[in-house]
């Protein structure tokens, strides 16, 4: 009977399935809240506010402007004092360090953080953008319904993945986007047949539940687009695909560069984001385009705006005002601005091969929306989530080959200058390569020095090959031993394979020295080293033991690693990690219920 009972239940695949459909439609109604959320916080503090001020009356009000945004900082300083750590800054970064490289355990109370804070930075007029603090809240809804069935590791990475496509497809009525933004980005690239059902589901749903309450209008209009010349304007579009890769670059390290100089600065950490609020204020005296997110804008680049100084200089300004609020504690994403910089900046391009070639080109707009997609894929490194926005966007088959061309030569450009995209630079600083997986980046993170074994025999190189014998013999377990000089500092490492040709001749071996036959040009490691590159060294050598020196230009000699020392440590490592991780998700669930 049970049996028969179990045959009409539904499979494992189809439960994730099922599962996956609910985070899409949670997903889908979370964007409706966020999405009200901030037009509420715009409406009082930005209009209503500058209505109260006499802003729109112009004159000597204008620099009254500073004060909306910065009243919006000032209300995030009870938030953040509430949750420290949870509100200021760019967050995805953190989120892709927790579905990859730990336990994917997400708090609810960061999905009314996320929503409260991203409001309250952008509704006032700070620089960011929503659709990166979209996909983690449709993220965070998947860690909640992954820790309600007490999923495995693998099947919870898949649901946040889930609740992020539903993110950011519903934001932009743009379901196929939603899929690859989470394939390339929150999952790495990763294409599995069952996850990538479970991302179809979500998105399609979320983008169903978008439509029901918006309609089907895209984010912004995307005007009517044709290829006037494909001969003249393909070889422009390749030209303009490396020039959105130099611009990608420097945008992205000019963020770092900003932030880093906000973390170094001698203030207290609430006042930074007021701080911020008053530049980019300020900024917004002569050019309100950079307030915000931007999309108003975007539409009139997209319209053809003719002013190519204009956008020229707002490339600059939206990079410095969104690395600003970012930087200095703002809540929010990159995503709006890098729409914002890609349409201006292709927008200024168009304008410049228009005017030459006039009879050949299409206008500005056309290559303002070719702009959006090429900068998008360039900054992030994921040039099928721009080519489908762009795609889905637009619904012209025609725009399909200058995206094409513009997102992976962007992208290509970019990654060739330099190796990271805006979400990955605080990884390679702590030296992970997210990319690898969580196995790699925690032997990155254990250091020789925990894992080497300190109870080291070695020989001096005087000593002749009698006393190494037996030294060999009372040391059973090791084949390799360290030389040390008349200073007591390793010069080179004896095995038993270099005494094999004189290990019979008792003459020879009484006459022969240590360091006559030792190797001395030998690897060495420091303690700092991590056991990541030694296991690459022992692989690529051969080997299976290094020695450890306290410094390479003075090695005095602290032990010898093992590769099994490494593989303990490890193992060690994952177990420690795996208790805490499960006492964390326990602790949540308890809380929680």
């Amino acid at each position: 009977m049970l049996t028969k009972v179990k045959r009409f239940l539904p499979g494992e695949r189809a439960r994730m399935i099922l599962i996956a459909a609910c985070i899409g439609v949670m997903s889908g109604g979370a964007i409706i809240a966020f999405r009200e959320a901030v037009d509420l916080v715009h409406e009082i503090i930005f209009v209503w506010g500058r209505e109260a001020l006499g802003i729109n009356e112009g004159g000597w009000r204008l620099l009254l402007l500073p004060l909306l945004p910065m009243a919006g900082a000032g209300l995030l300083i009870p938030l953040s004092l509430a949750f420290p750590g949870r509100v200021n800054g760019y967050g995805f970064t953190a989120f892709l360090r927790r579905v990859n490289l730990e336990n994917g355990v997400i708090r609810t109370r960061n999905i009314f953080i996320k929503i409260i804070a991203t409001a309250l930075t952008i509704g006032s007029g700070n620089s960011a953008g929503v659709e990166g603090p979209i996909a983690q809240i449709g993220g965070a809804l998947g860690s909640q319904v992954g820790q309600r069935f007490r999923v495995s590791g693998k099947r919870m990475k898949v649901y946040i993945a889930a609740g992020c496509a539903g993110g950011i497809a519903g934001i932009f009525n743009a379901p196929l986007a939603g899929i690859f933004f989470a394939s390339e980005i929150v999952l790495l690239g990763t294409y599995e047949i069952s996850s990538f059902s479970a991302l179809v589901v979500a998105s399609a749903l979320s983008t169903v539940v978008s439509r029901a309450y918006y309609g089907t209008v895209a984010a912004f209009p995307i005007p009517d687009y044709t290829i006037v010349n494909a001969l003249v304007e393909i070889p422009l579009y390749t030209l303009m695909a490396v020039i959105v890769g130099v611009t990608a670059v420097l945008h992205i390290r000019f963020y770092y560069l900003i932030r880093d100089w906000f973390r170094r600065l001698r203030l207290h950490d609430q006042i930074k984001p007021i701080l911020g609020a008053l530049m980019v204020g300020g900024i917004g005296i002569f050019f309100p385009q950079v307030m915000g997110n931007g999309y108003d804008y975007i539409a009139k680049a997209l319209a053809g705006d003719t002013l190519a100084w204009r956008m020229m200089v707002l490339v600059f300004l939206k990079s410095l005002a969104t690395a600003i609020t970012l930087g200095s504690g703002g809540a929010g994403g990159v995503f709006a601005p890098a729409l914002f910089i890609g349409a201006v900046l292709g927008g200024a391009y168009g304008c410049i091969v228009h005017y030459f070639f006039p009879e050949m080109t299409a206008t500005a707009g056309a290559y303002a929306t070719v702009g959006i997609g090429a900068f998008l894929a360039a900054t992030t490194h994921a040039p099928l989530t721009a080519i489908f926005l762009l795609f889905e966007m637009t619904g012209n088959y025609m725009i399909i080959i200058p995206v094409m061309v513009t997102a992976v030569l962007g992208t290509v450009t970019s990654s060739w200058l330099y190796s990271d995209s805006m979400d990955t630079v605080d990884f390679t600083r702590e030296g992970i390569d997210i990319h690898e997986g969580r196995e790699v980046a925690i032997l990155k993170s254990i250091r020789v020095g925990k894992a080497i074994t300190e109870d080291v025999d070695f020989i001096s190189e005087t000593a002749n090959i009698n006393h190494l014998l037996e030294l060999f013999r009372i040391a059973r377990n090791s084949f390799y031993f360290p030389v040390i000089n008349d200073k007591g500092m390793m010069v080179g490492v004896v095995s038993m394979q270099d005494i094999k040709t004189i290990l019979h001749d008792e003459e020879e071996r009484v006459c022969h020295l240590v360091g006559a036959i030792c190797a001395r040009d030998v690897i060495m490691l420091t303690p700092d080293t991590n056991c990541y590159e030694a296991m690459q060294l022992f692989d690529i050598k051969g080997i299976d033991e290094i020695p450890v020196v306290e410094d390479l230009d003075e090695p005095w000699v602290l032990g010898m690693l093992k590769r099994q020392d490494v593989i303990t440590a490890y193992n060690h490592e994952m177990l420690k990690r795996g208790i805490q991780e499960r006492a964390e998700s326990i602790r949540m669930i308890c809380s929680a219920g």
